[in-house]
């Protein structure tokens, strides 16, 4: 045999002999890979197992709620005829008053979470999302009103349509925009003392993707805080259930999209809701 082929033969020996380490730690990668698979797809059965074990436990709960709520109403219209002392019968209402409202708290609570573990279903069409935000804006101006909000619209002369659940979307939005006039705090529209805070929804898209600003010019978001407000049951707000951001990140994640923060101390945040203007959703 000639000396050249034996080099060559010799060189692919040696390249052989040396890509054994690089064979071995691509095998190890691909094993370590398959083996996480495993471990997240026994995890999102364990999940699956667990969401639909306290679906049910809620849905159980929630009836027995239902019964106490209507059997104070009906205890306090009995109340209100009976033969007792002024005093007595009045303490007796505010404590069914109580009971009656911490039983509607409840199932609230439980509505939220059911809401949040539950299934999302979509039901897309074709959707103007400049007439959706001003169908919306037009609901919710009573409430910014009330509140001392100045609610602005900024919309593209141009239709942006996206695939959309329009209710699903008008419930994450609708979240959002709640969540901004809580943390602007309430005023009476009429106190001058009151400084007006400003909402502003606004609109914009590109051959990507459509983006919806929701932005207020309240107290902002520590980074502490800013890191968790996505977890559910995380609530700066007394009485907040902590699921409507979660909620609505769900749901816009659900439509092929993302929701990004950025906020400034002292200054206002903005949630952005990210939605591509391509997407084959799940029905």
């Amino acid at each position: 045999m000639p000396i050249t082929a034996l080099w060559i033969l010799l060189g692919i020996a040696i390249g052989v002999v040396g890509m054994v380490p690089l064979i071995r730690l691509l095998l190890r990668r691909a094993e370590n890979r398959a083996r996480h698979a495993e471990g997240r797809a026994r995890e999102s059965e364990r999940l699956a197992e667990l969401g639909s074990m306290t679906g049910g436990l809620a849905h159980e709960i929630n009836n027995p709620l239902s019964t106490v709520g209507l059997n104070a109403q009906l205890l306090a219209e009995g109340l209100r005829d009976a033969d007792l002392p002024e005093d007595q019968r009045e303490r007796l209402l505010r404590r069914l008053d109580a009971l009656a409202r911490e039983a509607e708290r409840l199932r609230g609570i439980l509505a939220d979470f059911l809401q949040f573990a539950g299934r999302v279903k979509l039901a897309p069409r074709p959707v103007d999302l400049g007439q959706l935000i001003a169908d919306l804006c037009d609901f919710f101006l009573p409430q910014s009103d009330r509140a001392n909000v100045r609610l602005r619209m900024q919309i593209p002369d141009e239709t942006v349509t996206i695939d959309l659940d329009e209710g699903l979307f008008k419930q994450a939005l609708l979240n959002l925009m709640i969540n901004a006039v809580q943390a602007m705090g309430n005023g009476a529209a009429d106190d001058s003392s009151t400084p007006a805070r400003d909402l502003i929804l606004r609109l914009d898209a590109d051959a990507d993707e459509a983006r919806v600003h929701v932005i207020d010019t309240g107290p902002g978001i520590d980074d502490e805080e800013l890191a968790r407000i996505f977890r559910p049951y995380v609530s700066s707000r007394s009485g907040g259930t902590g699921l409507g951001l979660p909620t609505s990140r769900r749901i816009v994640e659900e439509h092929g999209g993302r929701l990004t923060v950025h906020s400034d101390v002292g200054r206002g945040s903005e949630f952005v809701i990210h939605l591509p203007r391509a997407v084959q959703l799940q029905v």
